[in-house]
């Protein structure tokens, strides 16, 4: 699957009022991650180990 044609979902943290938005989708066996201003922008993808521990470190900053 593409990212182009997968089923993003917005972070939780993320606010509505235009601010730092996040989505995130499941690309096969990555997790891909992009800024929802800017869909058609950058993917960054990783697999799923790596994104969970990514997310463990952005959770004790």
């Amino acid at each position: 699957m593409k990212p182009s044609t997968a089923a993003w979902r917005t972070a939780s943290r993320s606010t509505e009022n235009g601010g730092n938005c996040v989505q995130l989708a499941s690309v096969g066996d990555l997790i891909s991650i992009r800024d929802s201003k800017d869909p058609g922008g950058p993917v960054v993808a990783m697999k799923r180990d790596d994104f969970q521990r990514f997310a463990e470190v952005l959770k004790s900053i």
